[in-house]
């Protein structure tokens, strides 16, 4: 099993705001910029490929807390735009900035706190499948939304709940909460007060 000593002490990191990459899910990212498209070169020079996803808060600033993908696949368009999948490796935590001559920005991260990240698939025994998937036809059918119902109602707790997390339409700020719930239940947890939030027009009346 891989542990935090595994991974790399510095890691490049590419801001994207409303972009949310969570352990053990894949992320497509198209990308086009020149500085990210010698970053992914860069990246697929390492031995681990990774590339820490974070977004943005304010100028140039960053949220503290991102998520680690490998790069897992990669595919090169014909005007030289590169399509690629991130592959969810674990949280980290931003330290200093690496100062150097590279036109994207690198940062020393800490993995600690993360290590469920690395562990095995979590599950969430207390999860009411039927009130998330009632709730859930609800806000699909308020945002005009469609989607595979079968193949979410046979979905693995964490597959489901990160699944959802990185696909329902919330604001930033909403996926960064998303994001830094310490296990699967506050995500799950996170996830269906967010639901009710958007179903009630951003009203006070949560669902518990």
């Amino acid at each position: 099993m891989r542990t935090s000593s595994d991974l790399p002490l510095a890691i490049p990191v590419f801001p994207l705001p409303g972009a949310l990459l969570l352990p053990r899910a894949k992320l497509p990212l198209h990308i086009f910029e020149p500085r990210y498209l010698a970053m992914i070169e860069d990246v697929m020079k390492t031995p681990e490929r990774l590339l820490g996803m974070i977004q943005p808060n304010g100028g140039r600033g960053l949220h503290r807390i991102g998520c680690a993908g490998r790069l897992t696949a990669f595919s090169e368009t014909e005007d030289g735009r590169y399509m690629i999948t991130l592959t969810g490796i674990s949280r980290f935590r931003l330290s200093d900035e690496v100062e150097g001559f590279t036109p994207y920005r690198k940062f020393n991260v800490s993995w600690d706190g993360f290590g469920r990240d690395l562990g095995p698939v979590e599950h969430d025994p207390d999860m009411d499948r039927d009130v998330l998937l009632s709730l859930l036809e609800r806000f699909f059918d308020d945002k005009g939304l469609s989607t595979d119902w079968d193949g979410i109602r046979d979905a693995e707790d964490e597959l489901l709940i990160n699944s959802l997390s990185m696909l329902c339409p919330f604001e930033p700020e909403d996926r960064q909460a998303l994001l830094e719930a310490p296990e699967l239940a506050q995500r799950r947890e996170t996830l269906i007060t967010l639901i009710s939030y958007a179903l009630h027009g951003g009203g006070e009346e949560r669902l518990q």
